[in-house]
């Protein structure tokens, strides 16, 4: 092997192997436990110097500062961070790796001489470092046999150096991960009986005498995946004697007897002071066992004990990303347990007369109802936010199998997904419908609206009387408020949708303005799209993996429909809330007991508080609502441009419509631009009306983005600060190919203008 290919090469116990710089710090830590004759499976480590290579040779650190350098990492949001770090997977895998590199990886093969599978894992720069773990945050990849998969699996690990929780962690670190570098140890997987991990110290509490022992049955994916609990020792460090011992939950008929006996664990306990004393930290280390022999597959310090402000936030960027073991579980869990329980519970609450409720009840309601809402509030954020990553897990599968030249080829399986918001918006045309083929009623409908602008529900009974009286009139209002209850019982910013006819009856004039232009063949096409790619997707995961490329499949459009779903299930719990509370407000100002403005949440226990005890001075509430923010009034302070991600294809121009709130849809006009914080299911209804879409927040998966490439409309996002430069009226262009919106008339139509208004001097 020449000098170049050393420096790419170095086996494992080689001691040139020690510099961290070189090699990584997993790769590091083997080489001095072999050093000491600690029995470590044999293998050989790729080095930065080859990742390193591999990027010099291709333009994959253009692709990367391209990706990285059009906003500030810290001012990214997660989903923009993702679909970063999807491309830049995407284009890792379909780089090629250089012919010498591969000749090199091919001889190391060779002198390996492995009769066994073959793990592929990560030794980034300072991983398994003692402040800086990195612990579950790059690729490891197992069972891997045969050149070419040994390859396809190095450029795997090589691309989630600039995985979402990589660069997340980097950014809570304040480290430029543009001066990362990622080695790889590629080890053989000898056969094991037993394996597991080990705390040298118990990670809760190091200054605690013990020390903390797993084991599972098999390999320690079985651990680390989360497919097997775990038998758990409690051992005294200071003399290895066992404390406690428990059981894994196995789901077997066997009796449950311990997987390791004494010897075992007097083994381990050794081992475990023989590394501490070799790096001088308590390790963390990863360990197998077969016919009485031990041998370590990683060592790092233990860092979950230490003070660390972002400990939480650090694990939290883990659940955002689940392995598929995870998924399976959590899709179970979400879709026969949660789902199922939150719709029923929004029906229950719907179901409920508060209204014959006297004051101390009703304040009881409200303070339940508001518990119940921050109790699903938490399972939205530790339950269903991680099940979306089936969505991401599935275009991760898909890349890594296909290599196509889009990305985000993998969206067209998800097309026909049956979603709340598919069934409410197709309700909402056709009571668009009724009203564009029935003029008086249009005519009616068009004038209250537009000459009250917003239709109280006091004289909501009123108006339905004059409704009625039109032909086709009482048709169309039993649907609509069939609609109200069925579809609308949901929050938007805090406001009552089923509370704002006036504004879902704007809504309806509007659409009955616009022709369907949807080909009838739009959905069949998509549906065999679908069904194409599905295919592909199961061929290129090769017999063996059918199943399971079949079960990733129906997980992602499981969770992309939930991920939809459970917003609008969530909105009618709030909703539910904001009844009970409104009701309460509605009763203390009846009552003189309370002025100023709309009860927010913040002022929830105040309003209940004032209806159970009658004694209680009246209440004036000086909280304000959610303002709508406010643009530059100077257009000169304005940029030229604004720069985003580009979200759906597409060119548009048209003046700006900012919209904060329920009271926003009134104002909306079709053919207008639809500025906001973000499109939510809740509000999905008004983007047909829309020219194109301008967001605040970013990522090619939000509801925006989605909904924008259904229709066929261009969409910008992930532009900080949209909603505060932007202002209504401003007359923006869109450019969905390249993520730019421009503020004024296009350049050809300024020298149009310009050249008019000369000709009429």
């Amino acid at each position: 092997m020449d000098s170049q290919k050393q420096t790419w090469i170095i086996s494992l116990g080689d001691t040139s192997g020690l510099d961290v710089k070189i090699v990584g710090g997993k790769a590091a830590s083997l080489t001095k436990m072999i050093a000491i004759g600690i029995r470590v499976p044999p293998g050989f480590c790729l080095t930065v110097s080859a990742y390193r290579q591999f990027l010099a040779t291709s333009n994959l650190s253009d692709v990367i500062q391209m990706e990285l350098g059009k906003k500030s990492l810290s001012k990214m949001r997660w989903e923009e961070i993702w679909d970063a770090a999807l491309r830049i997977r995407s284009a890792f895998l379909r780089a090629p790796v250089p012919l010498e590199l591969v000749k090199a990886i091919d001889e190391a093969l060779i002198h390996l001489n492995s009769q066994h599978p073959l793990a592929v894992r990560s030794s980034g720069l300072g991983e398994d470092s003692i402040n800086r773990s990195f612990a579950g945050l790059h690729e490891s990849i197992i069972n891997v046999q045969g050149k070419k998969s040994v390859l396809r699996a190095i450029q795997t690990v090589w691309a989630s150096l600039w995985s979402d929780a990589a660069l997340l962690y980097r950014r809570e670190l304040s480290l430029d991960p543009l001066q990362s570098g990622m080695a790889i140890v590629v080890q053989e997987m000898v056969p094991v009986q037993n394996s597991g991990v080990a705390f040298s110290r118990d990670p809760r509490n190091q200054s605690l005498d013990r020390e903390i022992v797993e084991a599972v049955p098999g390999p320690c994916s079985n651990l680390v995946d989360g497919l097997l609990d775990p038998d758990r020792w409690i051992l005294k460090h200071s003399s290895g004697e066992v404390i406690e011992w428990h059981a894994g939950e196995r789901n077997t008929t066997q009796v449950n007897m311990p997987l390791l006996n004494e010897h075992d664990l007097r083994l381990l306990h050794a081992k475990l002071g023989q590394v501490e004393e070799l790096f001088g930290w308590p390790p963390d280390i990863e360990w197998a066992e077969q016919g009485g022999e031990l041998s370590i597959l990683q060592a790092r310090s233990i860092t979950s004990g230490l003070p660390d402000p972002h400990a939480d936030e650090r694990r939290w960027y883990l659940t955002l990303r689940p392995k598929f073991a995870q998924l399976r579980q959590l899709a179970k869990k979400v879709s026969e347990r949660l789902i199922p329980k939150l719709e029923r519970l929004g029906k229950q609450l719907a179901g409920e007369d508060i209204e014959s409720q006297d004051d101390r009840r009703l304040a009881d309601c409200i303070n339940t109802r508001l518990a119940t809402l921050k109790y699903w509030r938490e399972v939205y954020k530790k339950e269903f936010i991680p099940l979306a990553h089936g969505v991401r897990f599935l275009g991760a599968y898909y890349n890594d199998r296909l290599q196509p030249a889009d990305p985000y080829e993998f969206l067209f399986i998800l097309a026909g997904v049956d979603f709340l918001a598919t069934h409410r918006n197709v309700a909402l045309q056709k009571l668009a419908q009724q009203v564009q083929h029935n003029c008086s009623l249009r005519k009616k409908l068009t004038e209250s609206v537009i000459t009250c602008h917003a239709i109280s529900m006091t004289s909501w009974n009123n108006f339905k009387i004059e409704i009625a009286s039109i032909q086709g009139g009482s048709e169309f209002l039993a649907d609509f408020e069939q609609f109200l209850v069925t579809f609308m019982d949901i929050a938007y910013n805090g406001e009552r949708l089923a509370g704002q006819p006036s504004s879902l009856l704007y809504l309806i004039c509007q659409l009955a303005t616009r022709p369907n232009t949807e080909p009838a063949t739009r959905k069949k096409n998509g549906k065999a799209k679908a069904q194409m790619l599905e295919q592909r997707l199961i061929k290129a995961a090769g017999k063996q993996r059918e199943q399971e490329a079949k079960e990733v499949i129906a997980i992602g459009r499981l969770s992309w429909r939930l991920r939809d779903d459970d917003n609008i299930l969530l909105g009618r719990i709030e909703s539910q809330y904001l009844r009970a509370l409104l009701l309460g407000a509605e009763r203390l100002r009846a009552a003189g007991r309370l002025t100023g403005k709309p009860p927010v949440e913040k002022s929830a226990a105040l309003i209940a508080q004032t209806l159970r005890d009658s004694t209680l001075d009246p209440v004036h509430l000086d909280e304000h609502n959610p303002e709508p923010i406010q643009g530059h009034s100077n257009t000169l302070d304005k940029p030229r441009q604004l720069i985003g991600q580009p979200a759906s294809p597409g060119l548009a121009e048209g003046p700006a419509r900012v919209v904060n709130g329920v009271k926003d849809f009134l104002n909306f006009q079709r053919g207008e631009i639809l500025v906001c914080e973000s499109i939510q299911p809740t509000m999905t209804q008004l983007v047909p009306l829309a020219s194109a879409i301008v967001e605040r927040r970013g990522g090619m998966l939000i509801h925006g983005a989605i909904i924008a490439r259904e229709l066929g409309i261009p969409c910008v996002n992930g532009i900080s600060n949209a909603t505060s430069v932007i202002c209504d009226g401003d007359y923006l262009t869109v450019d969905g190919h390249l993520g730019i919106v421009t503020f004024g008339f296009p350049d050809f139509e300024l020298e149009d203008h310009v050249f008019s208004a000369n000709m009429v001097k």
